[in-house]
């Protein structure tokens, strides 16, 4: 256990939330979905529901600001603006973390296609259907000049 940091939050999933770089992706989905067979790398948080994992997640995950589109949500088959109450849920969790960011419907093979070229995939225990999510990472932005650290020294300056 850390200071500061959601327990869901497992060793190998902050591994590999700091392993990913800028503009990489990671899904976080439902207990239904096919996780071994799409995951490049699969982490299991079996027994948690898909809302408190992308609560922690999106605690210390930046989204990227870069492109019009970071957050993906699936859909109830081919319907890409029905909303299930997980994907209001989803929706509402997203916005309490990054409130200028909107979630985007993407229908079947779209969501399937975009899962598989994912860093990763964390599935969840999630018994509700159609709760899958792709989060794309953004970056952390250097603070001001003059601004870095207690002792004042930069640490990126050799």
């Amino acid at each position: 256990m850390l200071k500061g940091l959601d327990p869901l939050l497992s060793p190998e999933l902050l591994l590999t939330l700091r392993a990913m770089g800028h503009g990489d992706e990671i899904a976080i989905v439902d207990g239904n979905y096919p996780g071994v067979e799409h995951a490049r790398r699969l982490i299991r948080l079996d027994g948690h529901h898909l809302i408190p994992v992308l609560n922690a997640v999106l605690s210390v995950l930046p989204i990227d600001d870069f492109v019009a589109e970071a957050i993906f949500r699936s859909t109830v088959k081919a319907e890409r603006d029905k909303l299930d109450p997980v994907h209001e849920e989803m929706i509402d969790c997203c916005a309490r973390h990054e409130p200028h960011r909107q979630v985007v419907p993407l229908i079947g093979q779209d969501f399937y296609g975009r899962v598989k070229a994912a860093h990763a995939l964390i599935q969840t225990g999630e018994p509700r259907l159609y709760a899958n999510i792709i989060l794309r990472k953004g970056v952390i932005y250097p603070k001001e000049a003059g601004t870095h650290g207690t002792a004042g020294v930069d640490p990126f300056v050799y």
